[in-house]
């Protein structure tokens, strides 16, 4: 199905979320359409900002926004959904729209897996009504579907589009580029160096990909990596878990522009904590390239003076290799609190592989090179 036909259904004029591969079309739509950051299209930091934004939309316009999120986003939502938007409460009605990452039968990714099953549950205990949009859907089914929902939606409660992989298209093609030099996995080539056998805790997506890339190309040990390969802005706050435990230790987390605005809350936790072990990086491309480029709002921001004004000790923002080589010698000579920006371009190798070990196997190695 075509987005714009997609789009005409549920007529609303006002998006908001967090982006998905799954909904690559539907994003590449809004951003071609209305752009980013206006009163018709956000692209927030996580789906529970998604719903506050749309309640605001809701309150002033008496309107029904749109939340759109890739399906391991509901957990972010259950908290506003339940205490917020309920018809307990203020009973605001809004339409999700959620990519359905793991859906029975389609292969994917481990940390999709669990979630793929419990998608539709959590969606019936949250009363939820919802309407599963298949690649085959037609029009006639979509509009019935619609019209079914105007009545929940009236009486103040909350209805969602669950959508399968490529159940949605848009014909164009939106192209995300920055004006940085640097490709993201030269910088961690050069952090893997220097990081030796430290710790390393790397974010999801394709920061933990290429990290796996690169040490098997070096017939390195995967032992002194924990891929968080979920759990989308927590990469953080698992190393700092570590470096308390583990002072005798260098923990290194490598995370992205996305995953850090997500949950940017775990700065400030880190910064008051002010351990001398704990470095933390973090990949600036200004986009959630792992599903598709959308941009974040990290290239409208001073990340590095965030960091500095929660606390930590050592703050550099850098986007040339010479400066990278610099810093990296530099936070690995000292030892005290480090936050390290690194400004990348959008852009990956398209013969990127994915990790070949388990989750179970990576944290059991992990593990045991830590508590041998």
């Amino acid at each position: 199905m075509q987005v714009k036909d997609f789009i005409k259904t549920v007529q609303s004029d006002f998006y908001t979320g967090v982006p998905d591969s799954l909904l690559k079309p539907l994003c590449n739509y809004l951003m071609d359409k209305y752009g980013n950051n206006n009163d018709r299209h956000i692209i927030a930091a996580n789906e529970g900002n998604s719903v506050a934004l749309a309640t605001g939309y809701h309150l002033a316009t008496n309107k029904i926004p749109v939340v759109y999120m890739q399906n391991s986003g509901e957990g972010n939502i259950v908290n506003p959904v339940a205490s917020l938007l309920s018809n307990k409460v203020y009973a605001i009605p809004m339409i999700f729209v959620i990519g359905w990452r793991g859906e029975p039968g389609v292969k994917d990714e481990p940390q999709h897996i669990f979630q793929s099953t419990i998608t539709l549950k959590l969606l019936d205990d949250l009363n939820i009504s919802y309407f599963i949009l298949r690649r085959e859907t037609i029009a006639d089914e979509l509009q019935a579907a619609m019209k079914n929902f105007r009545a929940d939606l009236s009486k103040g409660k909350q209805v969602a589009f669950v959508v399968c992989k490529n159940a949605l298209s848009f014909d164009k093609d939106v192209l995300y580029s920055n004006g940085n030099k640097m490709l993201r996995e030269d910088a961690l080539r050069r952090i893997v160096a220097v990081s030796d056998k430290d710790i390393v805790v790397s974010t999801t997506g394709k920061i933990s990909r290429e990290l796996f890339s690169i040490r098997e190309e070096n017939k390195q040990s995967h032992e002194y990596d924990f891929l968080t390969v979920g759990s989308m802005g927590h990469a953080s706050s698992i190393a700092l878990g570590l470096a308390m435990q583990l002072k005798d230790k260098k923990i290194w987390c490598i995370d992205g522009d996305g995953a850090l605005l997500m949950h940017m809350g775990a700065l400030a936790v880190i910064g008051a904590n002010n351990l001398q072990n704990f470095i933390h990086i973090v990949i600036n491309n200004e986009s959630h390239e792992s599903v598709g480029g959308m941009p974040t709002v990290a290239g409208l921001i001073k990340i590095s003076e965030i960091a500095r004004a929660c606390n930590y000790r050592h703050v550099a923002s850098v986007n040339s290799y010479a400066e990278l080589d610099n810093e990296l010698s530099y936070i690995k000579a000292n030892h005290q609190l480090s936050f390290l920006e690194i400004k990348t371009s959008v852009s990956s190798r398209h013969d990127l592989g994915r990790p070949t070990i388990s989750p179970i196997d990576n944290k059991n190695n992990f593990m045991r090179s830590i508590l041998k």
